[in-house]
């Protein structure tokens, strides 16, 4: 299927698709969702097939509104603040799962991965909570792209990965580029399970107190999506805190890159996330100047080093997921 303008003739279509039980590309603020009925298992299993995802890894559920977050978790004083300061928007919370035997609009084991808890978000893109109250179900939403490979930003890159297997919401680019910032609440201190586009130190002001991090938790059953080491990652190997080139590898820049490309009889292939060093504009480009880099199949993609502070946290995260295993 086309790349569909967002009109209200194929907000309806695409409403229709997913409660019909298909597949569909739909923008959020963070990175393109591939979008299923969330209480649907055959609907969900769809997800795990394109993506060639692991069925251990579960899936993050969206909901319009904190409300209907309520329905299927269980949220503490700790979920509810965080919720009532940065829903909608890039932040995941995982609660105890409400199961209701009297009701079928349940969350199944597929998309929980078994687990007695739920990861939920409210997204805060127009088109995607657009189709959230016409769809009015749970949508499963992981990043539009193949397991393992390089979150998409962007409708084309949904399609550069999957072709014309589903329709896909033209919403533009990403207005923040990186995926949700992933709390767990099911314990007494919340413990973050994926730094994203919502900085720690955000969610640490509302609660009072530092977020733990995960101790001993194993890769073949995390708690939440993005924790796997091997993530995020193009075809060609990537260095990280690169100060040189070597031959044949192209540059991922940030800053002034004048020094590093002042090899002698090198000019690489270059992208730079931010010549002003400024982080929320290396988290907007960070996905596609990967992709656009490792389609001129370096022999690796050099990356100059980044600031592990602010959004900076979270960009080193996905870029030394992205090298893991090299």
């Amino acid at each position: 299927m086309p790349v569909l303008a967002p009109t209200p003739a194929n907000l309806q279509a695409i409403a229709a698709t997913l409660r019909a039980g298909n597949l569909a590309a739909l923008p959020t603020e963070t990175v393109y969702g591939l979008a299923a009925d969330a209480t649907n298992p055959a609907a969900v299993l769809k997800i795990y097939q394109a993506k060639g995802r692991p069925r251990f890894n579960p899936l993050i559920i969206h909901v319009p509104d904190l409300a209907t977050a309520q329905q299927y978790g269980a949220f503490n004083a700790q979920a509810t603040a965080l919720a009532h300061t940065y829903w909608p928007g890039p932040l995941t919370l995982v609660v105890p799962y409400n199961y209701q035997p009297s009701t079928t609009n349940q969350i199944p084991d597929l998309v929980r991965a078994g687990l007695p808890s739920v990861a939920i978000r409210v997204p805060a893109h127009s088109l995607m909570q657009a189709v959230l109250q016409q769809v009015g179900r749970p949508l499963a939403a992981p990043s539009a792209n193949r397991s393992g490979h390089v979150s998409a930003t962007h409708p084309g890159h949904v399609a550069a990965d999957f072709g014309s297997d589903f329709p896909i919401l033209n919403g533009g680019p990403c207005p923040l580029g990186l995926e949700s910032t992933i709390i767990d609440c099911t314990t007494a201190t919340p413990t973050l399970l994926r730094i994203g586009a919502l900085p720690r130190e955000a969610a640490e002001r509302v609660l009072g107190q530092p977020l733990a991090l995960p101790q001993g938790t194993d890769p073949a059953s995390p708690k939440a999506p993005g924790m796997l080491l091997k993530h995020y990652a193009p075809q060609a190997p990537v260095r990280l805190n690169a100060t040189h080139l070597e031959p044949g590898e192209a540059l991922l820049a940030f800053g002034d890159a004048q020094k590093i490309l002042a090899t002698p009889n090198h000019q690489p292939p270059t992208k730079n996330l931010s010549p002003t060093a400024d982080l929320a504009e290396a988290a907007l480009n960070l996905f596609a100047m990967l992709r656009e880099l490792d389609a001129l199949h370096p022999t690796a993609i050099a990356v100059m080093p980044i600031p592990p502070t602010g959004l900076g946290e979270a960009i080193a995260d996905r870029l030394s997921r992205a090298a893991a295993g090299r």
